[in-house]
């Protein structure tokens, strides 16, 4: 049977002619297409998530330094200040911040992550999933399955537009991470496919424009807070599709919307470090600073 999708409109068919979640309709497609049997597709996407989970939780053991030195130690001060008992917001959201930022850590130190879609947004998916995982006590096989999810999403957003912060700044990268994340968190919780498309489709919107201005053109500043902002973004919208919040825009509509914004924005604003924060006095004097540095 043929599970092949082009579009979120045809993704929703599928699930709702084969009575299956999104999922299940990415995991049977990517057997299909790649000629592969299941328990394969299966052990891929399980390593993925071991690699995922290890980045997320090795710079709290030992936090690391950046390449560029601008970043490091960020992810272990929000477990610190956690286990103050200091923190503002909830448990799933801490941890949900703490492990995207150590994703991203381990990323500017040139250590072994997922991309997801892009290295400079890896930390949304895995932070928001370890994070359910450990107040939800939820399986591993269950994380997997929500990982397929995430993958459709990610697929549409790379087929119909951008998921490249040079091609269509940030929003294409924690944009459409956040929305990976979204659709994965509903269908977790147990949110219908049309309400993980709804999940997916708030979130890439709520980040729609934003721009990516990489200070000195490192993946490290704004990056690893935009992850943050990425992961609690996506915890929002899956919370308010569950509740039966529409979005009045159609995924496939926010998809194409992201694309042409991409298209709109100035050279300066898509990952050239020359627009942006990247611009700014401060942001000016750390460039040139590790140009001479290095």
């Amino acid at each position: 049977m043929n599970m092949d999708f082009k579009s979120a409109k045809e993704l929703l068919a599928l699930c709702a002619e084969n009575a299956l979640p999104i999922s299940e309709v990415m995991r049977r497609r990517e057997c299909l297409l790649g000629e592969v049997e299941q328990d394969a597709v299966d052990r891929r996407m399980a390593k993925a998530w071991d690699i995922m989970r290890a980045s997320a939780t090795q710079p709290l053991k030992k936090p690391i330094k950046s390449m560029g030195g601008l970043i490091g130690g960020e992810a272990k001060k929000l477990e610190t200040h956690y286990n103050k008992k200091k923190n503002i917001c909830g448990d799933v959201l801490q941890k949900a911040m703490t492990y995207a930022m150590a994703v991203l850590e381990v990323n500017a130190s040139m250590g072994l992550i997922v991309a997801a879609p892009t290295a400079g947004s890896a930390g949304v998916v895995p932070g928001m999933m370890l994070a359910l995982q450990e107040c939800y006590r939820i399986s591993d096989q269950r994380i997997v399955d929500a990982l397929f999810n995430a993958g459709a999403v990610g697929y549409l957003a790379m087929r119909n537009a951008t998921v490249a912060g040079a091609v269509g700044g940030c929003q294409a990268e924690v944009g459409a991470a956040s929305a990976m994340a979204a659709a994965a968190l509903c269908s977790l919780k147990g949110g219908t496919p049309e309400q993980c498309a709804a999940a997916a489709a708030m979130a890439l919107g709520n980040l729609l424009g934003l721009v990516c201005d990489p200070v000195a053109g490192l993946v490290e500043v704004p990056c690893v807070k935009r992850n943050v902002v990425g992961a609690v973004n996506a915890v929002s919208c899956a919370n308010m599709a569950l509740a039966g919040v529409d979005y009045a825009i159609p995924c496939d509509e926010v998809i194409d919307a992201m694309g042409r914004v991409g298209s709109l924005l100035s050279p300066d604003l898509r990952e050239t470090g020359q627009g942006g924060l990247a611009a700014t006095p401060t942001g000016v004097k750390i460039a040139q600073r590790l140009a001479q540095e290095g």
